[in-house]
């Protein structure tokens, strides 16, 4: 599902990855771990196509996004969902519509668009809030609003960078909770966190990023 060879990522004269490679399969749930700097970030937005590599080759589903023109790129990047550790909701927008123009950007029909917008939220608990904005839920339902927008498209892959680090312990035990219901589902998800010991005996694969580099997987 995801493949990626002798990734290397550099920003000015600061190596972000060096020299990665790492295969996950389809309907796996892998977590990117490391310190603070590590280069997680980096990896889901390369993965994601946000970013392009200094070198090496990224093959998503069997597609070389090197190889893939703009337009190929954005209609790649509708299979993959990102939640973004600061939400990255629209202030003026309500909970329907936020997780709705996930959909209405793609020109998706107004009938698919509510149909599938209410039945993410109903996935993350979320539908007796749909008229609500989002500075007046709790963070924790933020980021909930913001899972349901990802996976309202049915994405054949998941990215979440740091998706409990601005929550307490008890939001961040639901929204962990959510991730595996949903892997449950199939979908391959890849989750970055500074914080290993929130899956921790969970099964899960971890990968270690230190200074740009893989230097451990368990």
């Amino acid at each position: 599902m995801i493949q990626l060879f002798h990734l290397f990522k550099n920003f000015g004269p600061n190596a972000a990855l060096r020299d990665i490679d790492l295969r996950v399969s389809r309907g796996e749930f892998v977590l990117i771990t490391g310190p603070s700097g590590a280069g997680k970030t980096t990896l889901l937005r390369l993965i994601f196509g946000a970013e392009k590599p200094t070198s090496g080759q990224i093959l998503i589903n069997s597609i070389n996004l090197n190889r893939l023109g703009r337009a190929s790129l954005d209609l790649l990047r509708r299979r993959i969902g990102f939640v973004f550790q600061d939400f990255k909701l629209l202030p003026k927008k309500t909970v329907f519509e936020n997780v709705a123009l996930a959909l209405e950007v793609t020109g998706e029909r107004g009938s698919i668009v509510r149909k599938k917008t209410h039945q993410s939220l109903r996935r993350v608990d979320l539908a007796q809030k749909e008229k609500a904005y989002p500075l007046s839920l709790s963070g924790g339902e933020q980021q909930r609003v913001a899972i349901a927008r990802a996976i309202v498209k049915d994405p054949l892959i998941l990215l979440a960078d740091e998706p409990t680090g601005n929550l307490d312990a008890d939001l961040t035990r639901d929204i962990i909770t959510l991730f595996k219901n949903i892997h449950v589902k199939g979908t391959t998800i890849v989750v970055a966190t500074h914080n290993q010991e929130l899956f921790e005996h969970s099964g899960q694969r971890t990968v270690v990023l230190k200074r740009g580099k893989i230097v451990a997987e368990k």
